[in-house]
């Protein structure tokens, strides 16, 4: 099930301890988590369909955010950086980021690379460390 737009790592921890590390990890790389969309529960109440865990982290790096803001004003469209954990079926729990370099494909400004190329690195170190604990 691999895709060219993010990266993502299996952890061997119950979902509710994929979050939290998650989200630690995260933080280490100066990223805070401005929304949290559980999709379980959403499409329970939306749509009374039952789905397996599964939450949408916005994650956001101020300074990245305000440089690419700088740059691209409309930009905002494709913030935050959305990670995403859930529980498979195999009862472990994924973690999975986007790649902000794909996302710069949509945008016509090479004045972004730079700043996309840090966020990728910032957010591959968290992938990196999520799969060595």
């Amino acid at each position: 099930m691999p895709n060219d737009y993010g990266f993502r790592t299996k952890l061997n921890v119950p979902y509710e301890a994929a979050i939290e590390q998650a989200t630690a990890a995260l933080k280490e790389e100066g990223f805070g988590i401005l929304t949290e969309i559980d999709v379980k529960a959403t499409l329970k109440k939306k749509l009374d369909q039952d789905f397996r865990r599964y939450i949408i982290l916005g994650a956001c790096n101020p300074n990245l955010a305000y440089r690419a803001l700088q740059n691209e004003l409309e930009l905002g469209l494709l913030l935050p950086c959305n990670v995403i954990v859930y529980e498979t079926d195999e009862g472990e729990s994924m973690v999975s980021v986007v790649d902000p370099l794909a996302m710069m494909g949509f945008v016509d400004n090479p004045a972004l690379n730079q700043v996309a190329e840090e966020a990728k690195a910032r957010l591959s170190r968290v992938i990196d460390k999520l799969g060595q604990d």
